[in-house]
């Protein structure tokens, strides 16, 4: 792909599908929100909350796994396309939730639905971040550039979803929220069909299943290291602060918890577009078009330690104030900005190795696999997000996030740089 008529089809293709995506994940980070915190209002358990995006994260495993896989055997665009029309049919379903159903009904309803829309949400990721890989330019530090733009512009987009969520739930409601979500993401779909651009891999009919189990050891201790990154951060992230921020700042009645959901809701964007905007900034951060991957290898472990001190220092003060406080919530506030931005560093920095360390023939496989580790290390951390603040409030989930992370500081220190010749062909399959 560096011959002159193929790189503007190509750039074409990877803008269609980066605006495909950034309208499907503005809709998936405003649906999480909403799901949140309206079944908080109607009385639900952190562990009850936990349970509603347990399916949504089994189901992004699941398909990594098996969409790197499609996508090799039948091409990007149609796991794009899948995903897309997937999650219009998921919003429309939940707009049929019943309030008048029973508890059990509502969170068996509510969690086929997350595990419908986790299932869409991957197969959009898997067919974006591969387009990176086999698009971008490779000299010149252009493939770090290039997926740390795709992923932090993805993540400022979803934290503005966050914000919109929160706001439709205190002004239109769930049921109208939910279906304007969807013809807008229908409207996408449709126009996408029609005008997605050539420059993407159709695929190849002789794509094995069994191929998406790497053989690299780098791709594998890669992946396990962002299944603990990720357990770190959603540990606090899915269930435990939100919850913690309804408790201080709602007083119960309407008005307080419209109150509530702004501000819970305008932290939660400012969070992930602070990490978006990291970890588009994160090339340059790191000087990358000037350091090889043996450098870029011994920054991440370098960041990884940096992030692990963040949540040790959250969970002393947690300890010390034992229960809610101002100043302990201002301490959770800046600890968690700085933890965003570390975390986005991490992030960026995996983002690039994982694409680093494959070939061009199995990028889907690799990338599915890969993201497969991270849906594992999100459903860990939803569930333990629900668990430990339920049984230790805040200091044992905040300890839970330490320990998450040092593992996964452990494994991203056995990555060692790609043997030299796999490295240059690598380097020169354009």
């Amino acid at each position: 792909m560096t011959s002159a008529p193929q790189r503007p089809e190509g750039f074409a293709a990877y803008v269609a599908v980066t605006a495909a995506y950034w309208a499907f994940m503005f809709t998936d980070g405003a649906l999480r929100m909403l799901v949140l915190l309206h079944f908080h209002t109607l009385g639900f358990s952190p562990v009850q909350l936990a349970y509603l995006f347990v399916l949504y994260e089994v189901a992004g495993m699941v398909t990594n796994l098996s969409a790197g896989w499609i996508a090799a055997r039948f091409g990007l665009t149609s796991t794009l396309y899948a995903g897309l029309g997937l999650q219009v049919l998921a919003l429309l379903a939940l707009s049929r939730l019943d309030p008048g159903w029973a508890v059990g009904a509502s969170v068996a309803y509510v969690t086929v639905l997350q595990g419908a829309s986790g299932v869409a949400k991957d197969l959009a990721k898997m067919s974006s971040k591969s387009a990176v890989k086999l698009l971008a330019p490779r000299d010149g530090g252009g493939l770090f550039r290039w997926v740390a733009l795709l992923t932090g512009s993805k993540n400022a987009v979803k934290g503005l979803g966050f914000l919109l969520g929160a706001a439709l739930l205190a002004t239109l409601g769930f049921t109208a929220a939910v279906l304007a979500m969807a013809a807008v993401l229908a409207a996408i779909l449709v126009a996408v069909l029609f005008a997605m651009p050539p420059g993407l891999p159709k695929g190849r009919k002789g794509a094995k299943f069994s191929e998406v189990f790497s053989k690299s050891a780098n791709v594998n201790w890669l992946s396990a290291a962002r299944v603990f990154l990720f357990g770190a951060r959603d540990v606090w992230f899915v269930v435990g602060i939100p919850i913690y921020f309804y408790a201080v700042l709602s007083d119960g009645s309407e008005a307080g918890n419209r109150a509530a959901f702004f501000t819970i809701g305008t932290f939660m964007a400012l969070w992930v577009i602070l990490y978006g905007a990291v970890q588009a900034g994160a090339p340059r951060l790191l000087k990358a078009a000037a350091r090889g991957d043996a450098e870029l290898i011994d920054a991440a472990r370098r960041w990884a330690w940096g992030l692990a001190a963040v949540p040790a220092v959250l969970t002393a003060a947690a300890l010390a104030a034992d229960g809610p406080a101002p100043w302990l919530t201002a301490a959770l506030i800046a600890g968690l900005l700085a933890f965003g931005a570390i975390f986005a560093v991490n992030s960026s920095l995996h983002s690039y190795l994982i694409l680093a360390f494959t070939r061009d023939e199995r990028v889907t496989m690799d990338v599915g696999f890969y993201y497969m580790a991270n849906a594992g290390g999100r459903l860990a951390g939803t569930l333990l997000s629900g668990l430990t603040y339920q049984g230790g409030g805040l200091a044992l989930m905040l300890a839970t996030a330490s320990v998450m992370v040092m593992a996964s500081t452990l494994c991203v220190a056995r990555l060692a740089p790609e043997p030299a010749p796999q490295t240059e062909r690598h380097q020169n399959h354009t």
